[in-house]
This record gives structure tokens, C-alpha cells and sequence, in this order.
């Protein structure tokens, strides 16, 4: 009977571990790499001429920056002055942006350039 017990608190125990090793993991920051675009024209450009000049005139317009990854568009959701700016100046170019998905949005923490 003590040995049934025994297990029972051992399979409950790895139980709350693993849960709590799951729940850690989704809170870490996770890195995407894929082109700089807006939300609103996605992984086709609407404006003809330059793609870059068009992500930043709906940016400008009221759009939120965007990344392409592979068929995927993620909404980049960030008000930090520094990452705006990178990824104005990578409109159409890959970046690694770094931060938190949830669904299609990602809560920026940093945007470099792709190597």
C-alpha cells in the first residue's frame, strides 16, 4: 500500500514539474527571421514601384510594420523609438526580430539586421 502511495506522489510530482518547465518556456522570448513588411499589404505590396518606400508609407499611414515569415505575417507590436527605426530602415530587407508571439502578433524586444 506504501508503495502505491509512493508512486502516486512521484507521478504527481513530475506532474507539477513538467508543467512548470512548460510554462517557463513560454514566457522566454523566441527569435523570427523573415522580411520587413506592414500588416496591411502583407507579403505583396499594393503601391507600385519600391517595396521599402511602400512599407514605410502605410507604416506612416497608420499601419503596424510587419514580418514575412516564409507564408506567415506576424503584426510587429512595439512603441520603442529604437526598434521603429531599424525596421524602417529594413523595410524589405531581412531581420531577426526577437520577442514574445502570441497568434499573429509579436511583442518586439529587439530587431537586428539578418546575417
Amino acid at each position: 500500500m506504501n508503495s502505491r502511495v509512493q508512486q502516486f506522489a512521484a507521478i504527481v510530482a513530475a506532474l507539477v514539474f513538467g508543467s512548470t518547465l512548460i510554462a517557463f518556456a513560454a514566457d522566454k522570448p523566441q527569435s523570427f527571421t523573415g522580411n520587413v513588411s506592414d500588416a496591411m499589404c502583407g507579403a505583396s505590396h499594393m503601391m507600385s514601384g519600391d517595396a521599402a518606400a511602400c512599407v514605410r508609407a502605410c507604416v506612416n499611414k497608420g499601419s503596424k510594420y510587419a514580418l514575412v515569415v516564409g507564408d506567415k505575417v506576424y503584426a510587429l507590436d512595439t512603441s520603442d523609438k529604437a526598434a521603429l527605426g531599424e525596421l524602417g530602415k529594413l523595410a524589405d530587407h531581412q531581420a531577426k526580430v526577437t520577442g514574445q508571439a502570441s497568434g499573429d502578433t509579436i511583442a518586439v524586444s529587439s530587431v537586428a539586421a539578418a546575417k
